[in-house]
Order: structure tokens, then sequence, then C-alpha cells
């Protein structure tokens, strides 16, 4: 529920840049002032994880093959990720921010906190200077030099944190949200996935106040159900509230039992393909993504199997979730067993990744796969789930 106007929303997000690498560096002081690249240096295929200042200005980015990062950051130092440590230090920042507010939203591990300081003027005095104290304290107790912002949202001062890396602070009055975020880059803003990123780049859209112009009818018309989220976005307007754990969405999850228990691999895979629609559509109304689907059979002995596969940026479309529900199915399904009910969790939910490649190299079956995609929800929604069936479904109208 939206404050009222003479009590605007103080928010900080507090993030400390480059978390993984920052907290190897306290661990190895060797390797202050070095690149580092956080990856698994002896996996096949091994993905960049995390990298330090250095290592982003030489051009390495997450996800990243380790083979390109290293090439383009020759003097890398590669250090194998240690979630414990991340973890515990992660814990910390939690307890010292909640001495200052008990609404504290942390990221997933990695040196993001939103914190709620609306109200808290008798207590802590100004935002702003609850927000420093907290800093000193971060510096104090983990030797970490968070970079702070505070606005009247999240969505801003998680924008406005983007600007004053990799040290620094910022403060948005009441009523500025829109000029802060109008001559950025689109990419610099938060909630926007890869998809939206390349639609704005074929309209030639590179600011956050040209995309501003459109009207919501224009955005909705461009980019489906996702255009009203969009038009918000643009315009800095955000009531999201910040959730304590406990209380932040956790997953979304769909189930279907199959009537007649069944082993054919046909019918599986549509239902499962239309639990994935499902989540999918849900996944992008929100705005969020997910980064694990997890597959849950119940065999129609009493056997339950759970599997999961993983997507690190996560993903909203449904080609993608699918492909990830797929390959947990593989794993869940190992028994010559008939299956009486699939269900369908993804969970780890995020911001949508918005991150282009440094040198693009665009597969035109998967965009055109992304526009059909937007198509089909503006449709969906205007007539209904049913208006439109994709082929895996068509089977399942009287199963």
């Amino acid at each position: 529920m939206p404050f009222p106007a003479d009590r605007p929303r103080a928010i900080v997000h507090l993030n400390v840049t480059d978390f993984p690498a920052a907290l190897e560096r306290l661990k190895d002081p060797a390797l202050a002032g070095r690149p580092v690249i956080v990856a698994f240096p002896g996996a096949a295929r091994a993905r960049v994880l995390d990298m330090s200042e250095e290592a982003f200005q030489a051009g390495v980015r997450k996800a990243m093959s380790l083979d390109r990062a290293l090439r383009l950051c020759r003097g890398g130092r590669v250090v194998p990720p240690d979630p414990e440590l991340y973890g515990r230090a992660m814990a910390r920042l939690v307890g010292l921010a909640l001495e200052h507010s008990p609404l504290v939203e942390a990221g997933r591990g990695d040196g993001h906190l939103y914190l709620d300081l609306t109200g808290t003027l008798r207590l802590w005095g100004a935002p702003q200077d609850a927000a420093r104290r907290l800093r000193q304290s971060i510096r104090a107790a983990l030797a970490l030099d968070p970079v702070w912002t505070l606005a009247p949202n999240k969505l801003t001062a998680k924008a406005a944190s983007r600007l004053v890396r990799p040290a620094g602070e910022l403060i948005v009055p009441p009523g500025q949200e829109e000029s802060l975020l109008r001559p950025l880059p689109i990419g610099l803003l938060p909630g926007l996935e890869r998809e939206d990123l390349l639609a704005f780049r074929d309209f030639n859209v590179r600011r956050v106040g040209q995309a501003g112009l459109w009207s919501r009818d224009q955005l909705v018309a461009a980019f489906g159900p996702r255009g009203g989220y969009i038009h918000r976005l643009v315009r800095g307007r955000d009531d999201s509230p910040v959730l304590p754990p406990g209380r932040a969405p956790q997953a979304i999850s769909h189930e279907r039992e199959l009537g007649d228990d069944s082993n054919d691999v046909g019918l599986v895979e549509a239902v499962l393909y239309g639990l994935v629609e499902q989540a999918g559509c849900e996944l992008r109304r929100s705005g969020r993504a997910a980064r694990r689907a997890a597959v849950r059979l119940d065999y129609s002995d009493g056997v339950r199997i759970t599997r999961q596969r993983t997507d690190r940026a996560g993903t909203a479309s449904d080609p993608k979730l699918f492909a990830l529900a797929r390959a947990a199915l593989d794993l869940a399904w190992v028994r010559r067993v008939r299956l009486r009910r699939l269900q369908l969790i993804c969970d780890r939910l995020a911001e949508p990744p918005a991150q282009l490649e440094l040198f693009p190299e665009e597969d035109r079956s998967s965009r055109r796969a992304e526009q059909v995609q937007a198509a089909v929800d503006r449709v969906r929604r205007r007539f209904g789930a049913g208006a439109i069936l994709t082929g895996r479904g068509l089977g399942l109208e009287g199963s």
C-alpha cells in the first residue's frame, strides 16, 4: 500500500560492490590491487561468477566463459568461490542492518540489502544519518566499504546505487525519481530483461527518458503484458514493500494430476509444458525471473522424487523454463512405475537479467521466439489462457 504524500518513504539500498571478490581479498591480502575473477578454474565450460572492479574495467562480465575472461584480463587471478564465507558475511550484514530497522530485505548472498527507514526519525534520526552510521558499522565489523543510496522506493534506490559504484553515496529526494532516471542508459534500469533491451534497441531507444515518452498503450502494444510494468519502471514508480526474511515470495508453484496414472512421454511433456506456461506468465506479470526450476513427481505407488536444474542468470521465458524443467524431469523420471502427479516449482526468484553481451551474436530464431511469446501473452491477456494453445498442449483439453 503506498504511503501518503505527506509521509514519503525512505528506502536505503546498500551494496557491497563485487561482494565475493571483496571477501576473497579479505581472505587473501595478496589479491589487493589485482584483478580478481571468481570462478571454478578446473570446471569444463567454467563461467565467471563475480569479478573485481579491475577485471570489470578490462571487460569481464558475470556468466562470461572463463576462457574469454582470461583473454580479456590476462593478469586476472582466478579464485574458486567460497559460499560458506559469503553466507556468513551476508548474515552479519543483515544483523547490522536489523539494528536500524526491522524491515531488511537481503539478496541471495550478493552483498545487496534494502532497508525501510520510514518512520524511524525519532529512533535513529534522519535516514541519511542512519545510513551513514550503518556504513561505518560495516566498515568496522567486516572491513567492507558499501555503497548506499536513499530514495522514496526500491527501484530508484537501486538505480542510484549503480551510479555511485564502486564507492559512494547518493540521496534522491521525493519527487525526483523520474528526473534521476531520465538521462540514464536504458540498460541501467533495474527490472528489465535482455529481451526488453533488445526490443528497445530495435526501436532505437537508448535512454530511459526516451522510453518515458511512450504511453502505456504504446508500451503494451510493443511488450505485451509487461508493457504496463515497464511504463511504471521508466517513470520511477514502485510501491513494492521491503520484505524481511520469511515474507518475501520464495517460489512459484503449479501442479497437475494426470487423471489416469500414466507414463506416456508425450502426455507428461504436454502437462509439464502447460505448467511452464502458467509459471512463465506469472513470472513475467510480476517482473521476476526464476534461477531454478524443480520438478516433483508423485508415482502411483506413493514414491515422490524431486529434482532441479539451475540457470545462474534467471529467466521468465517459456522455452528456457521448459528446457530447465525438461532437464529436471529427466533426472526425476527414473522408474517404470506410472506417474500420478507433476509439480513444477520455480524459485530463487530475482529481477530479470538485462545485461547484453559485449559483442552480441543474436540468434535470429531465438529473437523470433521472443517476439512470438510477447504476442501470445497479449492475446491470452485479452481473450483468456485458452485462446492460444501450443502444439504440446493440444491433446490436454479432454484429459
